[in-house]
C-alpha cells in the first residue's frame, strides 16, 4: 500500500505534464503560412532574390555566375552617383525571382538551367584613395575568378571557354560603378584568358588617350572613366582589331578621336545606324567583328536613350530604347563570353518609378540569359589556344 501511494505523486505529475503539452499551441506563423517566399517587394534586397553570401571573405565558396557589386564613381568627368548604383540594380531586380525567369522570347529560365548562380555582395571600395580603390577592384575580381565552379559538368555543357590553366573559371557580372571599374576587371580577366574582344555598348568611346584628354593633369587624373579602355590596349589586355563600340553618339574634340580609337583597336556601330540597317545588321556586325574568341561585354546604361535611362552620368540624346538594345543582345546569344558588366547606374538622377533601374536589371537578366544559353557554334578549346596573341605593353 505505502509502495503505490508514493507513485500516485508520480503519475499524477506525468498527466499533468502531458495535460500541459496538449495545450501548447504550435508556432503561429509556421503553423499557417510556413514557407511561404517573400514577395518582390518584401526580404532582403539581393538581385532577383539569389541567395548571398559574402564570397571575397569566403574564397572557398563555388558558383557558376556571380553578381558582385563595385560601387565606385570617384573618375567620373561629370555627374558622380554610380556608386549608389549596385544598390539601384539589386533594387531595379526586385520584381524578378527564379521562380518566376522564364523568357517566352528566349525560351529559357536562366536561373533555373543548372547553373548555380550567387549574388557576392559588393566589393568595398576605398572611397578617398582611387589607385587604392583600383587596386582592391582588381584584387577582389582575380579572388572571384579563383573560386571553385560549382558545376564543371554544366560549363562543359555550355561549351564555355576554360582559362590558360586548363581550368574552368566562374563567370562574373559586375555591377557599376562608374565606367573606370573595367581597367582593373580587364587586366584580371586577361591574366586568365589572355587578350579578349571587348563588345562596348555605350554613348562614348572611352579610348581617349589621356595625353588630349580634357582634365588630365596627372598620371592620376589620366585614369578615369574615359580613357580607361585607352590604358586597357596600352596594356595589352585586349586582343586587337578584334573590339567593336555600338551605340556612339558622343561629340568628339576632332578626327583625332577617332584615330586614337582605331589605333586602340576598336571598330564602331553608330546610334543612327540602327535606323538605316536595323538590330540585325547591328547584331551580324558586332559578331563578326569579335569573333570566336574570349569576349567581355561591357554595357554603359548611356547607351540607351535618356527617356527611357535618365540616371546616367554623362546623358545624350538620341540613344536606342530599352526594346531596341534588348533585342540586339538577343540576336548575340551564344558568343563565347567570360564577363559581364553593366555601369554608369547613377540612381539619384532616377525617376521615383525607378525606369533605369529597372531597365539596368533587365540587362543582367539577359546577360544571364546569354549565359546560359551558352557557347554555340564554336570551339573555345581553340579559341584559347589562339587567345595568347596581340598588342602587349609596359605596366602603367
Amino acid at each position: 500500500m505505502r509502495a503505490h501511494s508514493t507513485l500516485l505523486p508520480f503519475l499524477a505529475s506525468s498527466v499533468l505534464a502531458s495535460l500541459a503539452l496538449a495545450r501548447v499551441p504550435t508556432d503561429p506563423w509556421l503553423s499557417e503560412f510556413g514557407g511561404t517566399p517573400d514577395l518582390s517587394f518584401s526580404g532582403i534586397t539581393t538581385f532577383a532574390h539569389l541567395p548571398h553570401s559574402r564570397c571575397l571573405d569566403r574564397p572557398d565558396t563555388p558558383f557558376d555566375v556571380a553578381i558582385l557589386g563595385v560601387p565606385f564613381d570617384t573618375a567620373v568627368s561629370y555627374r558622380p552617383g554610380a556608386r549608389f548604383g549596385p544598390n539601384g540594380l539589386r533594387s531595379g531586380s526586385r520584381r524578378q525571382r527564379p521562380e518566376r525567369g522564364y523568357s517566352s522570347v528566349l525560351g529559357i529560365n536562366p536561373y533555373m538551367t543548372g547553373l548555380n548562380i550567387l549574388d557576392c555582395g559588393d566589393v568595398p571600395v576605398n572611397p578617398f584613395d582611387t589607385p587604392t580603390a583600383i587596386k582592391q577592384i582588381n584584387a577582389a575580381y582575380r579572388s572571384m575568378l579563383n573560386h571553385p565552379v560549382a558545376s564543371e559538368e554544366k560549363m562543359k555543357e555550355l561549351n564555355m571557354q576554360k582559362g590558360l590553366d586548363g581550368e574552368y573559371h566562374p563567370r562574373i557580372i559586375s555591377l557599376g560603378g562608374d565606367h573606370t571599374i573595367v581597367l582593373p576587371i580587364l587586366d584580371a580577366v586577361h591574366d586568365t584568358y589572355g587578350p579578349v574582344s571587348v563588345i562596348h555598348f555605350d554613348a562614348h568611346i572611352d579610348t581617349w588617350n589621356p595625353n588630349r584628354y580634357y582634365g588630365s593633369v596627372s598620371v592620376q587624373a589620366g585614369v578615369n572613366h574615359g580613357t580607361f579602355f585607352w590604358h586597357a590596349y596600352e596594356q595589352g589586355f585586349i586582343k586587337h582589331n578584334a573590339s567593336i563600340h555600338a551605340g556612339i553618339r558622343t561629340k568628339f574634340s576632332g578626327p583625332v578621336d577617332l584615330t586614337d580609337d582605331v589605333t586602340a583597336g576598336f571598330d564602331l556601330v553608330h546610334t543612327m545606324d540602327i535606323d538605316e540597317h536595323g538590330v540585325e545588321w547591328i547584331a551580324e556586325k558586332i559578331k563578326a567583328r569579335v569573333g570566336d574568341g574570349p569576349v567581355v561585354i561591357s554595357l554603359d546604361v548611356d547607351v540607351m536613350d535618356p527617356a527611357y535611362v535618365p540616371a546616367t552620368g554623362t546623358p545624350e540624346s538620341g540613344g536606342w530604347t530599352t526594346r531596341e538594345l534588348r533585342w540586339i543582345l538577343y540576336n548575340l546569344m551564344g558568343l563565347n563570353i567570360v564577363a559581364c558588366d553593366v555601369v554608369e547606374l547613377s540612381p539619384a538622377y532616377d525617376t521615383n518609378a525607378e525606369i533605369s533601374a529597372i531597365a539596368a536589371a533587365d540587362i543582367v537578366y539577359d546577360f544571364l540569359a546569354m549565359l546560359a544559353i551558352g557557347v554555340k557554334g564554336q570551339d573555345p578549346a581553340s579559341a584559347s589556344a589562339s587567345a595568347s596573341g596581340g598588342h602587349t605593353a609596359d605596366e602603367l
